[in-house]
């Protein structure tokens, strides 16, 4: 019903509201949207998506079993295709802090299904009568098997979509880096002083293999995700469900998704604990933990350029100062800190949320499919920022590599073998103190031929690293 073209009245359980007349959301959403003026950050797309790609399999599954009249079904799952295709995606509307559970934004959901659903058959927007946004939209389920179930797609669509693509492109980058640094040597580093000499490629090959175990890590966690708890209904005892939806359902996602997702065992558990979420938000903590030391070596090794190490130099995407002309700072890799500090923080925020569970239910879900969800897309995208506005510009100042190898104290370390520990101390104490390079003083005190030095202070050689081996060599 309408009281004139600016608003429909719409009625709930609390009473009647004025909804306005071009919102496709109804009076729940309303009501959420006075009571949860929190953040202004509204539902990430992806959990959008989420929740749509199980609303369109319910309908789906629901009109099949009869549950639902076919045109209803086929209505609902039409207009699941259109805002999935981009239409009415201004129509999610409720704070990320809103009910406990997800109540709030679910009903958002439901209701713009289903007003939807009445245009695509010639009702007006609000006749819930003939749609229902509980009745029709949310047959046989509950926020507390849909929430559940859209955190797990939301994050599989984001790995999927964002961050695996992104560590790919950065690993392949990296490796590229490596083999073009492979012939440069440099001095090693270890508690930011001199150290053996090693690879510059062999730096770049280090990370790229870092991400590469990180990736594999997350491809484990995120099996959690495709399990399922949908067609758990209220409490995880599947009430007013038809008893082939669970399975069906499912199914159907699977298709959707062309993704190998599978009915959890257990459905009361699989509402009740948040570990899946906890154990994906872990591996995107660990990675960016990495991913802060990555950002921080690349920092260091570009500083200057006069009064650092400048061992590379870091493409300059804008200028770095307001008062310092010609001044260009890291800022990909500074971006990259902050991003991953954010990630680390979220998972903390997860870690508490999943524990403040209670009984048949944990009520802080918003908070986690937020913060999940948002993990992963951002640490997606600075991955790829990374690589495309830093990674693949790398280049090496090849003359300064080499002369902090050449004049690293650390060479001695290849001389203990050949003249002992104390002998080598003693060479690298008169160094320092005299300005003398090693091989001239261990000359001088005949600890070795220049035939030998030549072959022990070989730096290709030294910064070499040595194959595995797994059985002895016997050859003559």
């Amino acid at each position: 019903m309408t009281d004139n073209s600016d608003f429909r009245i719409e009625r709930d359980s609390m009473g009647d509201r004025q909804i306005p007349s071009n919102a496709y959301y109804g009076i729940q959403t309303l009501r959420a949207i006075e009571n949860f003026p929190i953040s202004g950050i509204k539902p990430l797309p992806t959990y959008v998506d989420a929740c749509l790609i199980i609303k369109k399999a319910t309908a789906i599954v629901n009109g099949e079993l009869g549950c639902i009249p076919e045109d209803i079904s086929g209505a609902i799952v039409k207009a699941t295709e259109e805002i999935l295709a981009g239409k009415l995606r201004d129509q999610f509307v409720v704070d990320v802090y809103q009910a406990g559970a997800g109540t709030s934004h679910h009903m958002n959901v439901n209701e713009v299904l289903a007003n939807r659903a009445l245009e695509i058959l010639g009702e007006e927007k609000g006749n819930y009568k003939l749609v229902s946004p509980n009745d029709h939209v949310n047959y046989g389920q509950s926020t507390n098997d849909v929430i559940p179930t859209a955190i797990r797609i939301g994050g599989l669509l984001a790995l999927s979509h964002t961050l695996h693509p992104a560590l790919e492109k950065a690993i392949a980058s990296l490796e590229e880096k490596a083999a073009e640094f492979q012939d440069i040597v440099k001095s090693g580093r270890t508690h930011l002083q001199d150290a053996v000499p090693v690879r510059l490629g062999d730096n770049f090959r280090a990370w790229a293999h870092i991400l590469t175990e990180h990736q594999n890590r997350i491809y484990t966690a995120s099996g959690d995700l495709m399990v399922l708890g949908l067609g758990g209904s209220a409490a995880g005892t599947g009430m007013n469900t038809h008893p082939l939806y669970r399975a069906r359902v499912v199914e159907i996602l699977s298709e959707l998704l062309d993704t190998p997702l599978e009915p959890a065992p257990h459905l009361m558990a699989a509402m009740q604990s948040m570990a899946p979420f906890v154990n994906v938000s872990g591996a995107l903590r660990n990675l960016a933990q990495d991913l802060v030391k990555v950002s921080h070596d690349l920092r260091l090794m570009d500083s200057g350029p006069k009064t650092g190490f400048k061992e590379i130099q870091l493409p300059p995407v804008q200028p770095g100062s307001s008062i310092m002309p010609g001044k260009y700072n890291p800022v990909m890799a500074e971006m990259t800190s902050m991003v991953c500090f954010q990630v680390m923080g979220y998972d903390n925020a997860i870690a508490f949320a999943a524990q403040a569970g209670q009984l048949e239910l944990n009520v802080m879900m918003p908070l986690i499919a937020y913060n999940l969800i948002h993990s992963i897309e951002i640490l997606g995208n600075t991955i790829n920022a990374l690589s495309d506005s830093c990674i693949q510009g790398i280049t090496a100042n090849r003359e300064r590599c080499l002369a902090y190898a050449e004049g690293s104290l650390a060479l001695v370390t290849a001389l203990n073998p050949h003249i002992g520990y104390l002998n080598a101390a003693a060479v690298a104490k008169e160094s320092l103190e005299t300005g003398k390079s090693l091989r001239q003083i261990v000359l001088e005190r005949g600890l070795m031929s220049e035939e030998e030095l030549a072959t022990v202070l070989n730096l290709e050689q030294m910064s070499e690293i040595s194959p595995l081996k797994t059985e002895t060599n016997t050859e003559d």
